[in-house]
């Protein structure tokens, strides 16, 4: 998604400036600069003064009032992920000046993956006319040229020519602000208030925006004024204090150094907002307690004592979640078989296996803390954002999973290399037990958990580790006790072929957690569009793993058989972690001359009819034409594939959308095989299966 942005953002900014230009004198006008309102596609727009006078060394409000259709936007002045904000160009009497256009207060205006700034139903931009004091009374007329872009699904740039009569009237009465226009005026940012402060902490990833208003603050939204400063499309954390409110914007990734400075709209609700400019200060500020995404609930305050005392709670409940259950269970079948040892020995095993615990949370949170300290966020789990660490943990439950449905003898220690290292190093066998209890605990969340871990994730570093060693304690505790008190395994049936069939069905919720691990694996390459290959690569490994498991389970206690297995898992393993090439196909500009070169060839054609500041555009291209299986058709039938960019107004482009019944972007045609067939227009929002099924009736010769 970054390189698409990147993308549109470097075409946009390069012909942005050439949007406007008279070439687009071309583009069909609307009005004739009469007073009005003009119809045009998808809007209605009008020149409107908040009086039909206006004084000679007076001022007055007129505007440009867009009434759009329902669902239909135009742009704020950053437009954010692309657009383009309506401009105009004035024709004024002599002694009459126009001030510049104002923005009232701008929406999140969200598409796909990707976020405008902008306004929907109606929209007045107001002006301020200026006359000079040598104006002699009469009428007189103003006259506006205003350029848009009007967005949907689809784009599709305007002109209007508009016009305003006015009266030059001496002592003409201050005009009352009603209407549209006098709604727009009462929606313009202000300047911060005096008693109000604002400060900005620039770290590596976000930017933290601290308001001090004199109260609590709950709502906060923060639109820069630059483009490729912030991650448009981020949810913005909103952290309210007792005298205002703290605001977490994500930093964009394009953006390479901090600037000096931050302007724009900081927006507290539909009807108040400050226009703020403030020094960015080098630093990182750790998320607080109580913190939350814009329009959803704050949560409940947590305490250094009630987090702990949650955390030990959630590590006891963790015990029963179907990722770690498997785990305590063979430690609770081993005690119930070694009953008969020492009471000595068992606590022995029990306070290692709780070391394993401890050390391994312990070695999770110094991580999170050293990550914390370079500027990243990470949370429980944060190594389920790893696809690596993804596919080797789902690799191991599944292996082990496999061991415990009976298919090969792993044994009850996990960490065994052989049937004799248990027996020989058994306090080894308990410490690694209750390191692999943690690995698949990072998967699970207990009850009780979250509240704790948000808290603690939010502290000094002392207050970070007790909570998570509260947590580790309460992981441990179950077993801990049972092993100091042997005589409560008497509850538990004695040995028998029980045990066996219970240990078969604990593999049931391991191959679960390993679906779900696969899944997961899924979902992290969800934007990739080779996503599908990533999961097809897991289950092979998953394949590749049974076969393993079958050689174990045929040739029992053979070493051959041991080393047979080893390199079929490690075959299988690097089956997922393998990264393909990059195989996008490259688009040729489209011309006249390259369609008809490829249609004369016999060859079927699709035209991507496209535009930098189109956001329909850049999804439909980063979620369908650049998915894995519309470039394979593409190449499979030797697709010519033509990009027609109109980010800059090109005749020869708009002649070709007309010969289609056509006038915005994006618009997507194939022309057929066949010689002299007419063009499949698809619809403006694709989908993988609507672009798939019209290739396959188009390119049939």
């Amino acid at each position: 998604m970054n390189n698409v942005r990147k993308f549109s953002a470097f075409l946009f900014l390069v012909c942005a400036s050439l949007f406007f230009t008279p070439a687009h004198a071309q583009l069909q006008v609307v009005g004739d600069g009469g007073p009005g309102p003009v119809k045009a596609q998808h809007l209605t727009a009008e020149l409107v003064s908040l009086s039909p006078d206006i004084a000679p060394g007076g001022t007055l409000q007129v505007g440009l009032v867009l009434t759009l259709e329902e669902h239909w936007h135009v742009y704020w002045i950053n437009a954010g992920d692309s657009g383009e904000p309506p401009k105009i160009t004035w024709t004024l009497p002599e002694g009459i000046t126009a001030g510049p256009m104002l923005f009232p207060i701008p929406s999140r205006l969200p598409l796909g993956p990707l976020m405008d700034f902008g306004y929907e139903d109606e929209v007045a931009f107001p002006v301020q006319l200026t006359a000079a004091s040598s104006l002699k009374p009469g009428p007189t007329h103003i006259d506006a040229k205003v350029t848009y872009l009007v967005c949907r699904e689809v784009c599709i740039p305007g002109k209007a020519h508009l016009g305003l009569n006015l009266n030059i009237v001496p002592g003409a009465p201050a005009a009352q602000p009603v209407g549209a226009l006098g709604e727009a005026l009462t929606l313009i940012p202000k300047p911060l208030p005096a008693d109000t402060k604002l400060t900005v902490t620039g770290g590596k990833t976000d930017f933290v925006l601290n308001l001090t208003t004199g109260g609590r603050e709950t709502n906060a939204e923060f639109y820069p004024s630059d483009q490729d400063q912030i991650a448009n499309a981020a949810p913005q954390q909103i952290e309210p204090t007792s005298d205002g409110v703290r605001l977490r914007v994500r930093r964009s990734e394009d953006l390479k150094t901090l600037p000096a400075q931050l302007h724009g709209v900081l927006k507290l609700s539909d009807t108040q907002a400050y226009e703020v400019t403030a020094p960015v200060t080098p630093g990182e500020v750790a998320p607080a307690p109580g913190s939350k995404v814009a329009g959803s609930p704050a949560t409940s305050s947590v305490t250094t004592v009630s987090a702990i005392g949650l955390a030990f709670v959630g590590g006891i409940i963790l015990n029963l979640m179907p990722c770690v259950f498997p785990v305590l269970f063979l430690k609770g079948l081993a005690l119930v078989q070694s009953s008969g040892q020492e009471r000595k020995h068992l606590r022995s095993h029990g306070l290692v296996y709780t070391l394993g615990i401890l050390v391994s949370f312990w070695i999770i949170v110094a991580a999170l803390l050293i990550l914390r300290a370079t500027g990243s966020q990470a949370g429980w789990g944060f190594q389920l954002q790893s696809p690596t660490f993804i596919a080797v943990l789902a690799a191991g439950l599944f292996f082990f999973a496999l061991s415990l449905a009976g298919q090969f003898d792993l044994g009850l220690s996990l960490t065994s290399v052989g049937g004799g290292l248990a027996q020989k190093q058994g306090y080894t066998g308990s410490f690694f037990t209750g390191v692999l209890a943690t690995i698949v605990a990072t998967p699970c969340t207990a009850p009780l958990m979250g509240a704790a871990i948000g808290f603690a994730l939010a502290q000094p570093a002392g207050i970070t580790f007790a909570v998570f060693t509260a947590l580790a304690l309460g992981l441990a505790t179950p077993y801990l006790l049972l092993s100091f008190q042997p005589a409560w395994t008497r509850i538990l049936p004695r040995p028998g072929a029980w045990m066996e069939i219970l240990k078969q069905l604990t593999a049931v919720p391991l191959f679960g957690t390993a679906i779900w691990l696969a899944w997961v694996y899924g979902n992290l390459h969800s934007g990739n569009s080779q996503g599908v290959d990533h999961l097809t690569r897991l289950l092979w490994c998953f394949l590749a793993l049974a076969i393993a498991g079958w050689a174990l389970g045929k040739w029992p206690a053979n070493w051959k058989s041991a080393i047979a297995a080893l390199l079929i898992a490690a075959l299988g393993l690097a089956i997922p972690l393998y990264q393909p090439k990059d195989t996008t196909l490259v688009w040729a500009p489209y011309s006249q001359q390259s369609l008809d070169q490829a249609r004369a060839a016999g060859h079927p054609v699709f035209i991507d009819f496209t535009a930098a500041w189109c956001l329909s555009c850049q999804v439909n291209e980063r979620a369908v034409l650049k998915s894995a299986d519309v470039q394979h058709q593409f190449s499979k039938n030797n697709v010519t594939l033509l990009k027609a960019d109109w980010t800059q107004y090109d005749p020869e482009i708009t002649k070709q959308l007309a010969s289609v019944n056509r006038s915005g972007v994006p618009t997507y045609v194939i022309y057929p095989a066949m010689k002299n067939s007419s063009a499949d227009v698809l619809p403006e929002l694709l989908t993988k299966d609507i672009v798939l099924t019209a290739l396959e009736k188009d390119v049939k010769p």
